[in-house]
């Protein structure tokens, strides 16, 4: 078991102008020694916080920050596993009329695939996933 870090938690380290290394050592301390990840699909959206930057200056440190937590942790893929596990999710919670976003419907997946639970700064969408363990910043 692991924990799969969301978009959310590095953007609270960035705001909180930690290192990616002090950040990594804030949740070892926390919950111990557990093998860390990122989603190929938070991987995106922190690429994408780089480019909608504000300033040159911003944008520098944000791509800094974003490059060193790309190159300390191992960034999961979307497999053919996990996309029938959205595929399946997704559909159930549209029937029941309660789809969440596209993103963190398949960061979740990710997690339930590999046996991870999600670390997030905004659990409410994660927290809709059945069987997904969500452990929050606060």
């Amino acid at each position: 078991m692991g924990l799969l870090i969301d978009s959310t938690a590095f953007i609270h380290a960035e705001r909180a102008r930690l290192t990616v290394a002090q950040f990594i050592e804030e949740l070892m301390a926390r919950w111990g020694d557990l093998e860390l990840a990122i989603s190929v699909i938070s991987a995106a959206e922190l690429l994408h916080g780089v480019w909608r930057a504000d300033s040159a200056v911003r944008r520098a440190r944000r791509e800094e920050f974003v490059e060193a937590t790309l190159l300390a942790l191992p960034v999961m893929p979307v497999t053919l596993t996990i996309a029938r596990l959205f595929a399946e999710l997704d559909a159930r919670l549209a029937a029941k009329g309660g789809r969440i976003p596209t993103s963190d419907l398949l960061i979740a997946c990710t997690a339930l695939a590999r046996g991870d639970d999600v670390l997030t700064g905004d659990p409410r969408h994660f927290r809709r996933v059945r069987d997904l363990t969500v452990r929050t910043l606060r």
